[in-house]
């Protein structure tokens, strides 16, 4: 007998087939219409931040300074590139909010005391540090700042609107040198450092939010082409394994931008940018050479910033890991470290083209800051031995005219050729030898008598002035004036401004108007291109004044010295011209390097339409928009005698004049006493 068959479920599968068909059609016209790819893969990087994973990639650099003036951040690949276009960018940032807030929290004149501020914040949330929490969102409207710690931001934000309030913010905290034995820190471990512009009468706040928009866009677009690698290529939209660290997904720009973006109240990139630190960073399975002195200057630099910023103790240990990772660079004859070092096998050596294989001024003179206060937060004083042993060695050297070659030998203990320079090879030695002593609370004798000595030496054999009156600061090689100044020398503007102001002597009046000078040189550089925008070097000389003239000089990688000495100008004197030429910058940032997909630096500054390079360098972010925003910042944000600045632009805070400095304590349960 054969079974009957209804019709009814035939037709509801044909029915159900007919309907899976059309879907699959429509999915099919959707995605020929869509770019997927780029969706993909920022999905399969946020997928991967959940899961630790090693790092097998050998890391190949090519360096090349030769043909880039001789110093790592030189680095530059030019390479033709097409555009695409996709731009996005619409956040709201801290300083509309912060203005809202302080409007509703207090009538205009009215004080509290403590007690009443204390009751109204009750109704907010009470935030621990970072590492306790992150899963509340930031409600920016609000000003429930993800994982701040309100009450601090709150009574920043009263004390700044109650002026007549007697009450400063340590005794409305009770913030004090209380430490807590059971955690080894000092009892402001447990508060994040409030990043609030305590008066707003010196913010520009439509020149400061265009700012904010570039570092938006700046990281979403690294984001979405180049999580996790270490730089962007904006044309070409993918990683740039050409850096000075290679194809190995470091992450440069995360760690290098991060802190400017939790200065820039982006709360939500501070988290993903904080979420990938703790999941994915590590140099344990990187087998290649790195660079000791730009893995201290922008991985230890800025996880010791997040450190101070926060007290949370992930970017302390990541931080000593990296500078672990380091130390095997400093077993030589001399204690003077080797240039590059393999992570995984402990293995160091210096350049091959450095002087007989020489190590190199800027570089090993450029620890001491992140070093020492490394040593101070962990309580091991390995660190700063290593750097101190640096110290002495360059002090009791004979200098040749009071001068500091760029290229000592770490097996001999003696001077390479002599080249000396401001610039490349030696610049930033000279700014840790003020900044030590800024660092230390000015207790550092020892590297301020260095830094004026050396300045000194400096102003009598290679600061000059043209013809037309720019004060510029030349190479010296073998006791020949080259004529010839490096866009990384014009933070030198900001360094002798810096040093006038912090010390009345003989020298106080010689520095800032050297300091003001060098500015004002480095600024004609710039308005005497086609761009606005500085070469990478320029001359000075009957053909020229300020300008370059060879090829490989014209181009601009998107630095920031000049900028920088704005900011520190700005800072110190108040006077516009430093925020209108800075401005000017951003001006000629948006129309010759901004792209689609990011910013890019320029080849040519001399052109009206430039070739673009495809790199936005890491430090593009770390210091450039930083520097910028600070500019139309006011005074009290990062305050520079509570700050100092790494050559990185990481803040770092100032031993006894800053509450965050982290001190870990030692048995005796006093804090680390630095050398």
């Amino acid at each position: 007998m054969c079974m009957k068959i209804s019709k009814t479920p035939v037709f509801l599968i044909g029915s159900i087939c007919f309907v899976i068909v059309l879907v699959a059609l429509c999915g099919i016209t959707l995605i020929n219409n869509i770019n997927l790819s780029n969706i993909i893969r920022l999905n399969e990087k946020v997928a991967s931040d959940s899961v630790m994973s090693g790092n097998d990639n050998q890391m190949h650099t090519e360096y090349d300074y030769v043909n880039h003036h001789h110093h790592p951040k030189n680095i530059n690949r030019f390479e033709q590139s097409t555009l695409n276009i996709n731009d996005s960018n619409n956040f709201k940032t801290s300083t509309t909010t912060s203005r809202s807030l302080t409007s509703s929290l207090s009538p205009a004149g009215e004080t509290r005391n403590a007690a009443q501020i204390r009751h109204e914040m009750s109704s907010f949330n009470s935030a621990s540090s970072y590492g306790d929490s992150v899963s509340k969102n930031w409600q920016a409207d609000k000003y429930l700042a993800n994982d701040r710690n309100v009450n601090t931001l709150l009574v920043q934000e009263v004390i700044a609107v109650n002026s007549s309030s007697s009450q400063s913010l340590n005794q409305i905290l009770n913030i004090s040198n209380n430490v807590d034995p059971l955690n080894n820190v000092s009892m402001i471990g447990l508060q994040r450092y409030p990043i609030i512009d305590k008066t707003i009468s010196m913010i520009d706040y439509t020149r400061r939010d265009r700012i904010v928009k570039m570092m938006e866009h700046a990281w979403h677009n690294y984001k979405l082409y180049a999580w996790g690698k270490n730089e962007l290529r904006p044309l070409t939209q993918r990683g740039h394994i050409g850096s000075i660290f290679g194809a190995s997904d470091l992450g440069a720009t995360i760690i290098d931008g991060l802190d400017t973006l939790y200065i820039m109240g982006l709360e939500t990139e501070y988290k993903e940018g904080r979420d990938w630190i703790e999941r994915k960073f590590t140099l344990d399975n990187v087998s290649a050479e790195l660079s000791v002195f730009e893995t201290n200057i922008r991985f230890i630099g800025g996880l010791l910033t997040m450190y101070a910023f926060t007290g949370d103790a992930m970017y302390k240990e990541k931080a000593q890991q990296v500078a672990d990772k380091l130390l095997p660079a400093f077993q030589t004859p001399t204690g003077i470290p080797h240039s590059l070092i393999n992570p995984k096998t402990g293995m160091s050596k210096n350049y091959g083209w450095a002087s007989g294989s020489s190590s190199i001024l800027s570089e090993f003179g450029t620890l001491h800051l992140e070093f020492s206060y490394l040593s101070d937060i962990t309580g091991n004083p390995l660190y700063r031995e290593r750097v101190q042993t640096i110290r002495q060695i360059l002090k009791e050297i004979e200098k040749p005219k009071g001068l500091y070659p760029n290229f000592l030998n770490p097996k001999t203990g003696k001077w390479g050729q002599l080249h000396m320079s401001l610039g490349a090879l030696g610049d930033s030695f000279y700014e840790y030898l003020l900044k030590a002593w800024l660092q230390s609370g000015q207790a550092d004798e020892e590297a301020r008598q260095m830094f004026d000595d050396a300045m000194l030496a400096i102003i009598s054999h290679m600061v000059r002035t043209s013809r037309n009156g720019l004060t510029y600061v030349s190479d010296l090689k073998f006791e020949r004036l080259e004529h010839k100044m490096d866009h990384l020398a014009c933070f030198a503007g900001g360094i002798f401004a810096l040093a006038a102001n912090t010390r009345q002597s003989e020298n106080t009046e010689k520095f800032m108007e050297i300091g003001k000078g060098i500015t004002n040189t480095c600024h004609e550089s710039y308005i005497r291109s086609s761009t606005r925008l500085g070469p990478e070097a320029f001359r000075f000389g009957e053909a020229a004044e300020a300008r370059a003239l060879k090829s490989s000089e014209k181009y601009y990688i998107l630095r920031p010295e000049t900028v920088e000495s704005y900011f520190v100008l700005w800072r110190l004197t108040h006077d516009q011209k430093y925020r209108d030429w800075g401005w000017d910058v951003v001006l000629a940032l948006e129309k010759h390097c901004r792209t689609t997909h990011g910013y890019s630096g320029i080849k040519n500054v001399y052109q009206e339409v430039p070739q673009k390079d495809d790199v936005q360098q890491s430090f593009f972010l770390a210091e450039t928009l930083k520097y910028l925003y600070l500019l139309f910042s006011d005074d009290s944000l990062l305050p520079l005698d509570e700050w100092v600045f790494n050559t990185e632009a990481h803040p770092l805070p100032i031993k006894g004049a800053n509450v965050y400095y982290r001190p870990a304590l030692s048995v005796s349960g006093d804090a680390t006493n630095a050398s």
